[in-house]
């Protein structure tokens, strides 16, 4: 570990020394590459750094404490001792974890897609409860979140809505919502106070870039309708709807939000793009996927994650059995009560080696 992290700060040193060269300032595509990487490897670096001076300073403090005959001082270097320890242990723990294989996709931005599974209006309601919570707490972090396509439902809500949420490390805090998500509450519209049963469909996938994913024109047919429901009169009168067909998959892509053509298709191969990248990812990984399903659940989409009790204010994860009464504040976009444990969890596993 400690070599391997004494290779880091020298290559961290290196892409620092290259970042002022002629050579790549002139280069704008190497340029940022390298910036990309310094920054990947700055936290190792500061957190390694930090752990170095920790250690010179408990050397020092324990010089003192050997050689000190004043019972005040040899009091205070025993604190400081105390102390420098634990701050070591945790220098050491988040080390651990810095060095752990990244996911390449941890610091791409998201495409969110939430639809509406069983329950009828009452789902629609939740897919625009789950999209606000998401809103929010992508907000709070100061990310963007930009609505690429929504079917709005009759009673609120929404049949399906998909957005983009641009943000530095935004997957790597979101990647964990990816499946079912069940919420059980009283609809207004209950006379009798009985509690109903819903389900919602997340999927989180990481924005792809071009070089990532390659389309043949050849391979997509592009239709173009006129849009339907709610917007005004100008609605109806364009062809300005855009259907994606990618042919070899059978993956379907459908716009209509904005009144141009040109962006309606642009928002189309976004989302496009995205759901061929998260196939051909999930083929990748389907030998470890089996694997792994037993011990960390496989983050489907047909997976039941999480329950949503309104009636008791209780939010529950069964992947990692963690149940919290917070249900307000979480919907509210308090969501690092339910994803900072996810990821705690996911880290120890990596630790003991028992996923990758």
């Amino acid at each position: 570990m400690w070599e391997k992290l004494q290779e880091v700060e020298q290559r961290y040193e290196e892409i620092g020394a290259k970042l002022s060269s002629p050579e790549v300032l002139a280069n704008s595509k190497m340029l940022q590459q390298l910036s990309r990487e310094h920054k990947e490897l700055s936290e190792i670096v500061e957190c390694y750094r930090s752990y170095k001076k920790a250690k010179e300073e408990l050397a020092g403090s324990k010089e003192l404490l050997n050689s000190a005959d004043d019972p005040e001082m040899v009091e205070m270097a025993q604190e400081e001792v105390k102390n420098l320890n634990e701050c070591i242990k945790r220098f050491e723990e988040e080390l651990q974890i810095l060095l752990l294989p990244k996911d390449p996709n941890d610091n791409k931005n998201v495409v969110l897609e939430i639809r509406a599974g069983a329950g009828g209006d009452e789902a629609a309601i939740f897919v625009g409860d789950l999209f606000t919570m998401y809103s929010r707490y992508a907000e709070g972090l100061g990310w963007k979140v930009e609505i690429l396509s929504s079917h709005a439902a009759s009673q609120g809500g929404y049949k399906e809505i998909i957005a983009m949420i641009n943000g530095n490390g935004a997957y790597s805090r979101l990647k964990y919502e990816s499946g079912v998500h069940r919420v059980q509450r009283v609809p207004d519209t209950e006379s009798q106070g009985r509690i109903h049963t819903s389900t919602v469909t997340v999927a989180i996938l990481p924005e792809a870039e071009e070089v990532e994913v390659n389309i043949n024109e050849k391979d997509l047919r592009i239709d173009v309708f006129r849009a339907s429901g709610p917007g005004g009169q100008s609605v109806n009168t364009t062809d300005s709807a855009v259907r994606i067909t990618h042919l070899p998959t059978g993956i379907v892509v459908s716009m209509q939000d904005e009144k141009s053509q040109i962006k309606n298709r642009q928002k189309a191969m976004k989302v496009l793009m995205a759901r061929l990248l998260e196939k051909e990812q999930a083929e990748a990984d389907a030998e470890r996927s089996a694997a792994r399903r037993g011990q960390v659940g496989t983050g489907d989409r047909s997976e039941r994650i999480r329950t949503y009790n309104f009636p008791q204010s209780r939010i529950t994860d069964h992947r990692i059995g963690l149940t919290t009464h917070s249900l307000d504040e979480v919907i509210g976009g308090d969501l690092e009560q339910v994803t900072d444990p996810l990821i705690a969890h996911y880290q120890a596993l990596a630790l003991k080696g028992e996923i990758s």
